[in-house]
């Protein structure tokens, strides 16, 4: 039996994330805490993206609001497979319990604790609602690989050309940058630009997000594959992400199948069974995973352990309670040596 609360946190993009979906502003989600008979306590985060397969954060408060103080791991491991969020929040503060893994949260009491924003780990400018009426701690967790191994996400369009250099500096050697926002013309002019700055040694990642069309893909496609024929061209473009729309996944399948470029699947496979439909249906390119919003880690980690498949694990802009829970997966089922698409810190007002 857990005792079991939650609150609600919004955190305000530095600048506005802009992707084919839209233009996104604040990172809104749930901080859950469980502590067991002896206090000791195990954090989870809901952090869904609604328009990326999950379910919306007004679903997964309802989910919560409908628990009471008290739950127990059949509770947790029950939840629908429509609330992948909560099934990745509940059981990462569930497997933090099992000590399945250590995090130096050590023992909590909900009586004597007392909350605290600097504790929360969240940045200035962070807004929390307290949902309960407990106050509780809220741990920050350590970046725990060097940011050589971190794919860093570069803003749209040609702040991309400037945002680089500091990330550079940093020591990132993996970037992302999103593509289908702009005119394709300009986005082509800037894509010859940026792969004329990066130093020789960078990877280049594209991500349309599903907003090209079939002819817009061929073009990305033939533009990469050429560049990478260029001898004097030595950043390497690493794959393009999720080019056409979910319902389109046949025609990535043959586009996979005519260009060098690789192609990874990003909306495609948002959740578990997302992922395990298009493995049946053939896929054996790139995936893309955000563990946050696939479901719960367990059932992740079987079937990544059982197929072994090619897996970029990524963020959801989550705090660092969801981030720990989610390198972990990716430190033990990463097997093709890729970056983690976790560098997206700069995005907010103020790293974790």
């Amino acid at each position: 039996m857990y005792q079991f609360e939650f609150r609600t946190i919004s955190r305000k993009f530095a600048r506005s994330l802009v992707t084919s979906h839209g233009i996104w502003d604040t990172r809104e989600a749930i901080i859950l805490r469980l502590c067991d008979s002896t206090g000791n306590v195990g954090w989870g985060e809901i952090a869904p993206i609604s328009w990326f397969g999950s379910e919306t954060l007004e679903q997964a408060l309802d989910f919560c609001r409908q628990l009471p103080p008290e739950i127990t791991a059949t509770t947790i491991l029950s939840i629908p497979d429509n609330l992948p969020a909560c099934q990745f929040g509940f059981e990462s503060a569930l497997e933090v319990l099992g000590n399945q893994f250590k995090i130096p949260y050590g023992k909590a009491s909900l009586q004597n604790s007392k909350f605290k924003i600097p504790e929360w780990g969240l940045g200035t400018g962070d807004k929390v609602d307290c949902i309960s009426h407990s106050p509780c701690l809220i741990p920050n967790a350590p970046f725990p690989m060097p940011h050589s191994q971190y794919s860093a996400l570069l803003p749209t369009g040609e702040a991309a050309l400037n945002q680089w250099q500091t990330l550079w500096r940093e020591g990132y050697r993996t970037f992302k940058w999103k593509i289908g926002v702009d005119d394709i013309s300009q986005e082509l002019q800037i894509f010859d630009l940026l792969t004329q700055a990066l130093p020789n040694s960078a990877k280049l990642r594209l991500d349309a997000n599903g907003g090209l069309n079939y002819e817009q893909a061929q073009l990305w496609l033939e533009t990469c594959d050429h560049w990478q024929k260029n001898p004097q061209s030595q950043v390497e473009i690493e794959f393009i992400e999720q080019p056409l729309a979910v319902t389109d996944f046949f025609q990535m399948v043959a586009l996979s199948q005519s260009y060098n470029t690789a192609i990874a699947l990003d909306e495609s496979v948002a959740t578990l069974q997302q992922l395990k439909t298009c493995y049946e249906q053939g896929w054996r390119g790139i995936f893309v995973i955000k563990p946050a919003i696939a479901g719960y880690p367990s059932r992740l980690r079987k079937f990544c352990q059982q197929h072994e498949i090619d897996a970029v694990f990524s963020s959801v802009f989550e705090t660092a309670i969801a981030r720990f829970a989610a390198l972990k997966l990716a430190a033990e089922l990463s097997h093709k040596n890729r970056a983690v698409g976790f560098g997206i810190n700069h995005f907010f007002t103020q790293a974790e």
